[in-house]
C-alpha cells in the first residue's frame, strides 16, 4: 500500500468524527462536508509522516476551516436575520439507509442546542464544541483560536452559560414522542384548539426560518400562539401536502412535502409528556440542498 491510499484510508477511518465535528460548529450540512473535503485536500499536500495522531491532527484542520467559515459568515451577514435555524439532520424513523446519514445520527445534537451556538462568537462556538462534545484539551483549543489554553476555557465556560439554557429533551421515548406529534397534526387538520393546547408546554417556543426575501424568520411564544399557527396551517393544506414522519435530530420530527417536493422540516423539542420547542427549516434553497427525496418514497 503506498502513502496515498494509506491516508487515504485513515481519512475515511476519520471522516464521521470530522462530519459531526464540522457540523455542530457550522449548523449547515452542505457547509460541514465542504470543510471535511477541504481536510482531506490539507491533508494530501502536506508531510505528515511525523503526526503522531493523524486523528486529532484532522480534528485541528476541521476546526481551523470552520473557524474561517464561522467568521467569513459573520462578518457578511450585514442584516442577519432574527434568528437562523441550523440544517436538520434527517433520517427515516426505524433507521436504515445512508451510513454517513446513520453515523451522524448515532450522537445527534438537538437543533435547540444548534440554534444556541449559533447566536455564540466563532472562538466561543470553537471551545465549547471541541472541549465539551469532543474531550479536546484547551492546550490543543488555545492554539487553533489564537489564545492561552487558560483563555480557551473562559471561553467554553462563557458558551457553557449560554448553552444550558437551551430547552433540551427529556421525554426520548421516541414511540412517545410520535404520539405527541401525530396527535398534534391531527387536532390540528380537525381544527381542534384544546386538543392542540393538550399537547404544547404552555412556554413552548415556535420558530421558523423561512429564508431571506421569502417571509425571513417567524418566532412565537406561548401555547395559545402555537395552537392558532398550527390552525392556520392545517386550514391552509394545499393539494399535493403531505407529511411524513423522520426522525430530526435525534427526535421524532416531519417532514412535509408538496407535490414531491420539500416543502418544509419540523424538529421537535419534548418534555414532561409535551412539545417545549418547535423548529421549522422552510427556506427552499436551502431544502433544495439537503438530501430529502428518500422520505418521500
Amino acid at each position: 500500500m503506498d502513502e496515498k491510499d494509506f491516508l487515504a484510508r485513515q481519512f475515511e477511518s476519520n471522516r464521521s468524527h470530522l462530519r459531526s465535528v464540522a457540523y455542530r460548529m457550522l449548523g449547515s450540512l452542505p457547509e460541514a462536508d465542504d470543510a471535511v473535503q477541504e481536510a482531506w485536500l490539507r491533508l494530501s499536500r502536506s508531510d505528515v509522516s511525523a503526526v503522531e495522531n493523524l486523528g486529532g491532527w484532522l480534528t485541528t484542520v476541521v476546526a481551523r476551516v470552520c473557524l474561517d467559515a464561522l467568521r467569513s459568515r459573520k462578518s457578511r451577514r450585514e442584516e442577519p436575520l432574527a434568528f437562523h435555524v441550523p440544517d436538520p439532520a434527517v433520517d427515516r424513523e426505524g433507521g436504515g439507509g445512508d451510513p454517513a446519514r446513520q453515523a451522524l445520527l448515532a450522537d445527534s445534537i438537538g437543533l435547540a442546542l444548534l440554534v444556541v451556538l449559533e447566536t455564540l462568537a466563532p472562538a466561543e462556538r470553537l471551545a465549547f464544541v471541541l472541549h465539551d462534545m469532543f474531550a479536546v484539551p484547551f492546550e490543543e483549543i488555545g492554539p487553533i483560536v489564537g489564545r492561552t489554553p487558560t483563555a480557551a476555557r473562559q471561553l467554553a465556560s462563557r458558551a457553557r452559560r449560554r448553552v444550558q439554557d437551551a430547552p433540551a429533551t427529556t421525554d426520548r421515548d421516541i414511540p412517545r414522542q410520535r404520539e405527541i406529534v401525530n396527535a398534534f397534526l391531527a387536532a390540528s387538520r380537525a381544527g381542534d384548539f384544546n386538543a392542540l393546547m393538550s399537547l404544547l408546554d404552555p412556554n413552548v417556543v415556535l420558530r421558523a426560518d423561512r429564508g431571506e426575501g421569502v417571509g425571513g424568520s417567524r418566532q412565537l411564544q406561548g401555547a395559545a400562539n402555537v395552537a392558532n399557527s398550527a390552525l392556520l396551517f392545517g386550514k391552509s393544506a394545499a393539494p399535493g401536502r403531505v407529511e411524513r414522519p423522520a426522525i430530526v435530530n435525534g427526535a421524532a420530527g416531519v417532514v412535509t412535502f408538496v407535490n414531491g417536493t420539500p416543502f418544509s422540516v419540523t424538529g421537535l423539542t419534548y418534555a414532561g409528556g409535551k412539545i417545549v420547542g418547535m423548529f421549522i427549516l422552510a427556506d427552499p434553497a436551502r431544502l433544495a440542498k439537503l438530501d430529502l427525496a428518500f422520505l418521500d418514497q
